[in-house]
């Protein structure tokens, strides 16, 4: 193989990649067998399965047991508003966010109390093993699930207090700054982090996704006179939404 020169598979890949894109091979479409591919492209059978391979890995196919592989339904990226920290008085991101998208949202959560791990304790500057307010959510719009989230809140400073549980009480699904400043914790500052990897199988599961796929991480950060008050993992499908932030001047 020459410098520069792609993998066979590859360039059997490339090319099924744009007859898909093109719509060549429209959604529902099954994709020519092993057996056609190595016919057509003067390929052996290894070289067939590898391009059928990276294809599913892109999503861009998926396999229906007992029928074969099919071209799969692409999705049109929707978009989901990030604005940053916002004053006391208003909703929750996810509210904001659906409100700004003209959607109407639903989701479930569920609250523990837990050790913190390393990870989360570093996140929020307290000791491993400190308790932490774990809450698990999904979210979803118009019945599809389209978003997960896990956040952890130190109980050193809500612990015993109105707001321990985020999504009951008097401010129960409040936003994270409506809640703090209840109890006299100012927040003043949100960071926000993103990153791309392969989705879990738990979180492809609960978004409907398939092994595979790519989920977009967001890791939140809200501060109160630079003391973390609250972290999170936001996790979306990649292939579904794009994160849009609006931040302001100043």
């Amino acid at each position: 193989m020459t410098f520069g020169e792609q993998p066979a598979y590859l360039r059997v890949a490339d090319d099924l990649r744009k007859k898909i894109v093109s719509g060549s091979l429209p959604p529902h479409t099954r994709l020519p067998s092993q057996a056609r591919i190595r016919a057509d492209y003067g390929v052996s059978d290894t070289v067939a399965l590898e391009a059928r391979k990276v294809l599913m890995a892109e999503g861009l196919v998926e396999g229906r047991s007992g029928s074969g592989t099919y071209v799969r339904e692409r999705p049109v990226p929707r978009r989901l508003a990030r604005s940053g920290y916002r004053p006391t008085g208003v909703s929750t991101p996810f509210r904001q966010e659906q409100a700004e998208s003209g959607a109407r949202g639903t989701w479930e959560s569920r609250s523990e109390q837990v050790d913190a791990g390393e990870e989360v304790a570093e996140r929020l500057s307290v000791k491993p093993g400190d308790r932490v307010m774990c809450t698990r959510y999904v979210f979803r719009d118009a019945g599809e699930s389209m978003m997960l989230s896990t956040s952890w809140e130190p109980l050193a400073i809500t612990g015993r207090t109105p707001v321990m549980l985020p999504e009951e009480g008097p401010l129960g699904g409040c936003g994270v700054a409506d809640r703090m400043a209840a109890i006299d914790v100012i927040v003043d500052n949100v960071a926000e982090e993103v990153g791309a990897r392969p989705g879990l199988a738990e979180e492809l599961l609960a978004l409907g996704g398939v092994p595979g796929h790519v989920v977009l991480v967001i890791s939140r950060t809200y501060y109160a006179s630079g003391r973390p008050v609250e972290t999170a993992d936001i996790v979306v499908p990649a292939d579904r939404y794009r994160i849009a932030y609006h931040l302001p001047v100043k």
